[in-house]
């Protein structure tokens, strides 16, 4: 009998195989279209992928590829005209409290309500709880979380950029939903604030363990921040590529490994630019 295999127990059997893990979501062949004033556009084509729990998945590719198109049918503003998304089993056909979504723009927080209101507002309506102390606890827990406990009296029109992305981060993760949807959430940020909101959502990520599906269409932004990378030919949007991004991080930025990883995935994106430069049209 080979030595390599270990047993356990008077029955003298081998240790039970770790079960295996559901996906939170599974998009299987997705086609999305919409149609302009004069086309009708084919975003996604057969777009395929998983999310597993705790994942920091991210979605890559160049303008056009259909990443935030995807992320808006995942959020049910959006149905495929083939294939299907499942969360926990279930088909996506509307939106609802078990997807939140975070945006590019600063503006998706009402201007009206103070920080600690924006919060409680969404916990209130989407169902979350139903007692307005309740409210206020999570609200302030969450708060607390994003380092904005000074300011939760405060409106949105007195705070920076990036004090506007935490309070929308800290309103989305409030609902504890099954994935957080984040589209582009920092590409309106200067490189500083950039970085440290990447950070600060490692850092949420760490404590909590979050699912998230993140869009972008920085390299360097999809190689820090994802845990697993999904890479996107131009459109219409098909999956060139999965690839691992486990072990990268702020600190590894300029080593070998982070360095070869952005260059891959910097040759899948662009290898089909340049074969669309290389057509010549027929006269």
């Amino acid at each position: 009998m080979s030595s390599d295999i270990t047993t356990s127990g008077a029955a003298g059997v081998g240790p039970a195989a770790s079960p295996p893990v559901d996906p939170i979501l599974d998009v299987d062949g997705v086609t999305i279209q919409y149609k302009t004033k004069e086309h009708l556009i084919t975003a996604t084509y057969r777009v395929s992928f998983q999310v597993f729990p705790a994942d920091r998945f991210v979605i890559l590719g160049p303008s056009g590829c259909g990443k935030s198109t995807l992320l808006k049918s995942v959020a049910g503003y959006l149905h495929p005209v083939e294939g299907e998304m499942r969360l926990k089993g279930n088909v996506v056909r509307d939106p609802g409290p078990d997807r939140v979504m975070v945006f590019q723009e600063f503006d998706q927080l009402l201007p009206w309500k103070t920080v600690k209101e924006n919060i409680t507002f969404a916990l209130m309506n989407g169902g979350k709880t139903s007692s307005s102390s309740e409210a206020n606890d999570i609200a302030m827990e969450y708060i607390q979380k994003v380092k904005l406990d000074r300011f939760e009296n405060t409106y949105p029109h007195m705070l920076s950029g990036g004090m506007k992305q935490r309070v929308a981060i800290a309103r989305g993760m409030a609902m504890e939903p099954d994935i957080l949807l984040m589209d582009e959430p920092f590409a309106a940020l200067d490189a500083l604030t950039r970085r440290q909101m990447q950070e600060e959502l490692l850092e949420l990520w760490d404590e909590t363990r979050f699912t998230v599906l993140f869009v972008t269409h920085s390299i360097e932004e999809a190689v820090i921040v994802g845990s697993r990378i999904l890479i996107m030919s131009p459109h219409p949007g098909q999956v060139k590529a999965e690839l691992n991004a486990h072990d990268q991080s702020h600190a590894t930025i300029g080593q070998e490994d982070f360095a070869d990883l952005q260059n891959k995935i910097h040759n899948m994106i662009f290898a089909d630019r340049v074969l669309e430069d290389e057509v010549i049209p027929h006269a």
